[in-house]
């Protein structure tokens, strides 16, 4: 998990420096799929065995792969003006949004602490947008966007993994974007002006691709429990690239700010935890049930 957000920190900050250098986000953003297929595949030996990678339900698959496109592309025009560890810690409000959703979406309802550190969060985020003070502007819209669409991801991805096989919900997700996006190439294309630029634009692909083949070889070996605060530590990779590529260290407010979503997230961790062990101690449904509106 360590090398998950690493890489998912270089492909952001890639982005964010391919952007500032003029690279359209859409080309940005096809090209950055278009090599997560080419590494995927290979990875997968895809021409082996391409049966792995049929779809059970194509349109929702077709959809979540939608959600995870915007996500990227909103997330790429955020970081043209909001600093690394600004995006990245309203993005960090996305699972309490999905705790959230998780209820009428899902039938997974949460209950009133859960509610609680939800609104602790939605502070947090106050807090660093500062909505009213001449602060918010057109990048916190992309980043509330981005986080959005993961959201709609996430609880897709909880919503397939029972039919659709992994292959399958590594694949799609790439290859959707890649062919939406080709008509508007003649358009968009923007090459890059040196080796250099051309260098960083072929790693997104890689950095993308190979941090979702680490993640699912880490929820392989671990509990999805044991593995959920890990997603924190990306802030501290992306503090030290804003700091080392570009020079920019976040404000007191963003700090604060992010202070209180990573504590709320963490609550919300820590009370799933207690939960599940609650209900499998639970001696009948009715004493299941009341655990989970506590």
């Amino acid at each position: 998990m360590v090398v998950v957000y690493l890489f998912f920190t270089f492909l952001d900050t890639s982005a964010k420096y391919l952007v500032l250098a003029g690279i359209a986000p859409l080309f940005a953003v096809w090209m950055r799929y278009a090599l997560h297929v080419v590494v995927v595949l290979f990875l997968l030996r895809g021409w082996r065995e391409l049966w792995r990678f049929r779809a059970q339900s194509l349109p929702l698959q077709v959809l979540r792969s939608g959600f995870l496109f915007g996500s990227t592309l909103f997330n790429f025009l955020a970081l043209e003006t909001l600093q690394l560890a600004e995006a990245t810690s309203i993005y960090f409000f996305g699972p309490m949004v999905i705790t959230a959703l998780a209820g009428p979406l899902l039938g997974e309802w949460a209950g009133w602490r859960r509610w609680l550190a939800i609104l602790a969060g939605f502070v947090g985020v106050l807090v660093i947008t500062r909505p009213g003070v001449g602060v918010f502007a057109i990048g916190h819209v992309y980043a509330l966007c981005a986080m959005l669409s993961n959201c709609f991801y996430v609880i897709m991805t909880r919503r397939l993994a029972a039919t659709e096989s992994p292959e399958s919900l590594i694949l799609y997700p790439a290859l959707v974007p890649v062919i939406l996006l080709a008509p508007t190439l003649p358009f968009t294309v923007s090459l890059p002006p040196d080796l250099w630029h051309w260098i960083i634009l072929l790693s997104l692909g890689f950095y993308g691709a190979l941090g979702h083949w680490f993640l699912i070889r880490a929820y392989r070996i671990a509990t999805a429990s044991a593995l959920a605060p890990y997603p924190y530590l990306q802030m501290v990779w992306m503090i030290a690239a804003g700091w080392l590529v570009f020079g920019q260290l976040p404000d007191g407010w963003t700090i604060g700010g992010a202070a209180i979503i990573v504590a709320s997230g963490l609550y919300i961790v820590h009370r799933e935890h207690r939960l599940r062990v609650q209900n499998s101690a639970a001696p009948n449904a009715e004493d299941e049930e009341l655990a989970k509106k506590l």
